[in-house]
């Protein structure tokens, strides 16, 4: 009796929790019910088209869907919420077709689409974009928005950055697993430390810089993703974003996925080198990626390279909420060459040896990481969202380098972990109101710098004692309340006007030496304003678009062999002005821009463990960039021209690229069913610093210029399932070009890593070609 009394008891407890949280879900979760979205796609004699690309984006948070149609040329999107989408169909051989719908709610829309043969009035907002296609998310007007099919793999087999992006060069200095360094016109990133980048989960900006890394502030590496798990990169000019914060100075990247990826394996080879990628998805909501490699390179220093990755993404829809999760785990090591002379080595050096392109055989890599994201879209209605994200990261690091003074080890283990808070609303055309708060705490422990001795050829396995230089247990936290408003109003004039506050606290606790021990709080303000002219339906005038914003990036707070502690915040002042015209399916910007950056004490010496002083410092550039759709692919090309210096000395800023142009091209119809990418990157000599001639040591040293080709020849079969291609890569020149000075000579040499060019084959196989 007392047993069946108590579980009555239960069940009436749990029936009462069961109606609570049936109640608060009603109340918390509005009733929208799911909308869908079907079609078909035709050519311009009516047949059907199979295996066209579909491309659904939803205007207030740029979210995409990505489906294929079917062999009767059908497509279909579910489980959509109300409002307004950009509907996009592509195949090779037709103009891209593009479409704005409404969807209301609990709706069942049809939507014909046909490919003309003539040239479409439409654009393409996925391939770059438009002034006229501003929002409060995605403001700036130099932003440009590149698809996977109009992007080449950087490296394919290889580590370093996964696809190239047209006019920024993107360097591995080291070969290796090293991060790459990333470069825009008169900007050294120094892995990241100006330049910003994101990965997009859901409308989650997951920031991907290390701040304070133990080998380059602001370190970022995009090596960890699988290159076929990204569906496009946005690029823009950082300073004039709101949500683009801490390193967002000089160019901001945000690495899109996709959302649905098929199940497939890619191998890619060649004689030093393999590849192998493989794909599936579980569900119709989620889709997981694992990639292993290994290889020794193209250097006579082999690489002993290994390298694991997974990517993974799984979708939630929960009433009103469309929940995002993305997860990621790295593992790699390897032999690094490391930086050898470029030209003829001093008399002082004669006896300093090379060992076959490196200085340094013991040079070596190691690091892992994980992170999960976690995205919640809110739709509270057609017109508003409220999105609440999270996400948590661990990196580890240890790498060994030779810079000209013997062995050093820079070494950390970090944790990362931010949230995030923000509210769009539309109100009407002249008004979209944009609020959030973000919060992120990095904390890198036993971020480390130890000096070893010199390599000894009769003993190469010997590291030898080595000398504690720095160790830091560092944390950065901020917290940042952002505001933005955005709007049109008499009918040619759009505005964005943005402001966020930064309040970063530092905490470094020296464990060498605890007088070098601090805690410091600031306060950055970073107003942003955008005024734009539309030209509406003019054939002739161009849009125009003048902004302004300011932007900072946190210092690296250790102060090492320095007598106090440095900079804390860098800071800058950035004007753009951009002019662009789309006619006739060919796309014209001219950007200009202006940067007035902070003088700053900060950043270790790895070799003598002083900080760097550098004084405040003025860039100015120009970019012209022109793109052209056909039928059968499009081209593109930009250049710039840029000059950055320091406003004490008026040197010139080392390692900034001073000229680049880019030559981007893809042709997806050829004779025999051959598809075709290709791109020509240009680098012009860099001012690299002074005191590489004995005569007068304040000359300018400079480098040499760089010359990359790279391409893919790609031919299908089995009706689309099978891919069989050859990559290459026609280079000469040096990646990494930097000046070192080698024990015991003070004269500074230019140092760099060869560009070897080779081929290599790939084979993808896809077991689902079409996606119903």
């Amino acid at each position: 009796m007392t047993r069946t009394r108590l579980q009555n008891s239960t069940v009436r407890r749990l029936r009462r929790i069961g109606s609570a949280f049936a109640l608060w879900f009603a109340l918390v979760v509005p009733a929208f019910a799911a909308s869908r979205l079907s079609g078909s796609l035709t050519d311009p004699s009516g047949n059907v088209v199979p295996g066209a690309t579909i491309l659904l984006l939803r205007l207030i948070d740029s979210s995409p869907n990505q489906t294929f149609t079917d062999s009767q040329g059908l497509f279909s999107f579910a489980n959509l919420s109300p409002g307004e989408y950009r509907l996009v169909a592509e195949f090779p051989g037709f103009t891209t077709v593009t479409r704005t719908i409404a969807l209301a709610d609990a709706q069942n829309q049809t939507e014909t689409f046909q490919f003309s043969a003539l040239a479409s009035q439409t654009e393409s907002v996925t391939v770059t974009a438009d002034v006229n296609d501003m929002s409060v998310l995605a403001p700036d007007p130099a932003e440009r928005v590149l698809v996977r099919q109009d992007l080449l793999d950087a490296n394919p087999g290889r580590p370093g950055a996964p696809v190239s992006i047209p006019g920024y060069p993107i360097e591995t200095a080291s070969s290796g697993i090293k991060a790459p360094q990333y470069f825009a016109p008169g900007v050294a990133g120094d892995h990241g430390e100006p330049i910003a980048q994101f990965v997009a989960v859901g409308g989650y900006l997951v920031p991907n810089n290390l701040s304070a890394n133990a080998h380059g502030n602001g370190y970022a590496d995009p090596n960890i993703f699988v290159p076929q798990v990204l569906e496009s990169v946005q690029i823009d000019g950082g300073a004039f974003n709101v949500r683009e914060g801490n390193h967002s100075v000089n160019l901001a990247a945000t690495y899109g996925l996709r959302s649905h990826v098929g199940p497939f394996f890619t191998v890619t080879g060649d004689q030093r080198d393999a590849d192998l990628a493989v794909g599936f998805s579980p569900g119709l909501q989620s889709w997981l990626v694992f990639e292993a490699s290994y290889g020794n390179g193209l250097l006579d220093r082999l690489e002993h390279r290994q390298q694991y990755k997974f990517n993974g993404e799984r979708f939630f829809d929960l009433g009103a909420h469309r929940l995002t999760l993305f997860g990621i785990g790295y593992y790699g090591q390897s032999y690094v060459p490391g930086l050898v002379p470029i030209f003829a080595q001093n008399a002082n050096d004669i006896n300093f040896p090379n060992y076959g392109d490196t200085i340094d055989p013991r040079q070596k890599d190691q690091t892992h990481s994980a992170l999960v994201a976690l995205n919640d879209a809110w739709r509270l209605s057609s017109s508003q969202q409220l999105q609440l994200s999270g996400f948590f990261r661990t990196y580890n690091l240890s790498l060994y380098s030779d810079f000209g003074q013997g062995l050093i080890r820079q070494s950390e283990f970090r944790t990362v972990g931010g949230a995030s808070a923000e509210y769009v609303n539309k109100f009407a055309d002249f008004l979209s109101l944009l609020a959030g708060l973000d919060y992120e705490r990095e904390a890198p422990r036993r971020d480390d710098l130890d000096h070893y001795g010199f390599f000894d050829p009769t003993r190469p396995g010997y590291y030898g004692p080595f000398t504690p230089i720095d160790g830091n247990n560092v944390t950065i936290g901020s917290t940042t309340p952002y505001i933005a408003a955005e709007g049109k109003f008499f009918r040619h004039i759009s505005y964005y006007l943005g402001w966020r506050r930064d309040e970063i606290g530092i905490d470094n606790q020296d464990l060498l030496v605890s007088q070098n021990s601090f805690q410091k709080w600031v306060g950055v303000n970073s107003p942003k304003a955008t005024f734009s002219f539309l030209p509406g339906d003019s054939r002739i005038i161009p849009l125009v678009s003048l902004s302004f914003g300011e932007a900072f990036f946190t210092e690296d707070p250790r102060i090492g062999l320095g007598s106090s502690a440095g900079t804390p915040v860098a800071r800058s002042h950035s004007y753009q002005l951009v002019a662009s015209k789309t006619a006739r399916r060919t796309d014209v910007r001219l950007t200009l821009g202006h940067i007035m950056n902070s003088a700053e004490l900060a950043k270790i010496d790895p070799d003598t463990g002083l900080q760097f002083n550098q004084g405040p410092s003025r860039l100015r550039f120009m970019t012209f960039a022109v793109r052209h759709s056909f039928a059968i692919g499009s081209v593109q090309a930009s250049f710039s021209k840029a000059d950055a210096r320091d406003l004490d000395s008026g040197d010139p800023t080392p390692e900034a690229p001073r000229t680049i142009f880019d030559l981007l091209g893809t042709i997806q119809k050829l004779p025999l069913r051959l598809q075709a990418k290709g791109e020509f990157e240009f680098v012009g000599r860099k001012p690299l610093g002074t005191g590489c001639d004995v005569q007068n040591i304040n000359a300018e040293c400079t480098g040499t210029s760089v010359n990359e080709f790279r391409g893919a020849l790609v031919r299908p079969f089995l009706e689309g399932r099978l891919d069989a291609g050859v990559n290459f890569l026609i280079a000469r020149g040096f990646t990494g070009q930097t000046t070192e000075n080698f024990y015991p000579s003070m004269i500074q040499e230019v140092v760099g890593v060869r560009i070897r060019s080779y081929a290599s084959v790939s084979f993808t196989y896809r077991f689902d070609k079409l996606i119903h």
